[in-house]
């Protein structure tokens, strides 16, 4: 028989991940639980799999986590997920800091957690992060191959984009109709671009006097309601190209993240919520 995990399905924004608590329970092939456990009409449904564990390899933090897309990829970095394991850590009371380092693969992110001041309660609740999401990086031979340009051609429709890493990578594209453009379309043929040798994460965006509003396609788990690192680098490709200040609200499928790209110290912060779904137990696959 399977072994059975205990997880918890939470979202930021929409963008919904399986969290599993790694120091209770092993997953020995993350991968394929990431595909099975991910699937939305024989699974869970999520967008991917996240394991909260200890550092490793003699990091300074305090906590770790790794990131499976739908597809069983893993990925480096998750704005969205970094926020809802700021919540899950404090909630379930593994510490008692609002401030909390956590290791990814793209370097140790600091959370800041705004708490409730209700203290009826047994234990505050978080209501939104603030994650120093580091510097965002333009130029990566890894992830981008410039010799290509800057103009993608999707589909019979060529796109001008801004390539931003922020850990993983990114390619914006302003455009003027983002709530008729076929994102499914466009977005899976951009992703598999040879400008990207690692495969990319695409985002349609549209100034608007309410914010920036952004649409996005994940690497290796398609359109989804939200994406923190994408956020980020919308909000930085805004600022770059003269489209806004740095500051930015940019409005998801799933809500509004806040961006501040500082000019101090370079470093690009989010601000977001997150939220629990549900609970309960899976058997291994």
């Amino acid at each position: 028989m399977n072994k059975s995990v205990r997880f918890t399905k939470m979202h930021g924004a929409g963008n919904d991940y399986i969290y599993v608590n790694t120091m209770e329970f092993e997953i020995p092939d993350p991968a394929t639980a990431a595909r099975v456990w991910s699937a939305w009409h024989t699974g869970i449904g999520s967008d991917g799999l996240v394991l909260i564990g200890r550092p490793y390899g003699g990091v300074e933090a305090d906590f770790s986590m790794r990131i499976f897309n739908a597809d069983g990829s893993e990925a480096m970095m998750c704005g969205n997920a970094s926020r809802c394991i700021g919540k899950y850590l404090y909630e379930k009371g593994l510490t008692d800091s609002d401030e909390i380092r956590l290791q990814t693969l793209s370097g140790v992110k600091l959370l800041r957690l705004t708490l409730s001041d209700d203290c009826a309660d047994a234990r505050r609740r978080v209501l939104s992060v603030c994650v120093d999401m580091l510097a965002p990086c333009f130029s990566d031979t890894r992830q981008y191959d410039e010799s290509v340009g800057n103009a993608l051609s999707a589909a019979c429709r060529t796109f001008h984009g801004t390539f931003v890493s922020m850990g993983n990578p990114h390619f914006v594209c302003f455009v003027d109709d983002i709530e008729s453009i076929d994102i499914v379309r466009y977005g899976s043929e951009l992703e598999c671009n040879p400008a990207f040798p690692q495969r990319c994460n695409i985002e349609f965006a549209q100034v608007t006097p309410r914010g920036i509003r952004t649409r996005v396609w994940e690497r290796g788990s398609g359109v989804t309601m939200a994406c923190g690192t994408g956020a980020c680098a919308t909000a930085v490709a805004a600022f770059v190209t003269g489209r806004s200040e740095r500051h930015s609200d940019i409005i998801m499928d799933g809500g509004i993240l806040h961006i501040e790209w500082n000019e101090a110290d370079g470093h690009v912060y989010m601000t977001g919520p997150a939220a629990f779904a549900f609970e309960g137990e899976v058997q291994l696959p």
